[in-house]
């Protein structure tokens, strides 16, 4: 007879880093607001984000032109016009498929 060794313990997956997006236009004193929170957000939490001014991206000016700013995490709308710093950060804690 063998030794049977039990198979390995199974290793949690890997949570996904989130695609974290934030569009802007020039000009605009709710997108200030909006950077200060999700560069606070982001940076407590080690999570890369970037800033996306719509004035370069016409579809995205045609799409959300009275929503500025909009968070977009993923690649889905999340917020417009006030960040929730608080909702900011249980979606980017939250368990991830």
């Amino acid at each position: 007879m063998t030794d049977m060794q039990p198979p390995p313990e199974p290793r949690p997956a890997l949570r996904p880093v989130p695609a974290v997006e934030l569009l802007v236009k020039e000009g605009c004193h709710l997108c200030a607001d909006a950077l200060a929170v999700v560069e606070e957000v982001c940076g407590r939490l080690g999570v890369d984000w970037q800033a996306v001014d719509i004035a370069g991206r016409p579809d995205l000016a045609e799409r959300h032109a009275e929503e500025i700013p909009v968070l977009m995490v993923d690649g889905v709308q999340r917020d417009f016009w006030r960040i929730d710093p608080v909702r900011l950060e249980r979606m980017l804690t939250a368990d991830r498929p």
